[in-house]
């Protein structure tokens, strides 16, 4: 990959779901929905706070991640499409471990 994204941005692949056919009727590329899942190709350093502090993101290269419809811009590299996203339009991420929770005593 020749690119690095700035900041709290994140490069990511589409993962393309399997071909849909219903009643034996194959549904064309262009009345598909795109897939809102993908996998995270690369990641900026992470975001910059007002006081100049850079906090680390916390999706990291490889991880698959769950987006919004319209979220992101799409570009093209080297003939493959990815989306350019910033890391807060994520809405989850697939697989993910849990976090272990604080037990308050």
């Amino acid at each position: 990959m020749k690119i690095r994204p700035l900041y709290d941005r994140i490069v990511v692949k589409r993962i393309e779901e399997q071909e849909t056919i219903r009643g034996g009727i194959i549904i064309p590329d262009s009345a598909k929905e795109k897939p809102q899942e993908g996998e995270v190709v690369a990641v900026g350093h992470g975001k910059r706070l007002e006081d100049g502090k850079v906090v680390p993101l916390d999706v990291k290269v490889g991880d698959r991640i769950l987006f919004g419809k319209y979220s992101g811009s799409d570009i093209k590299l080297e003939g493959d499409e990815f989306l350019i996203m910033r890391e807060d339009e994520v809405l989850g991420v697939l697989d993910a471990e849990p976090v272990a929770r604080k037990k308050a005593s």
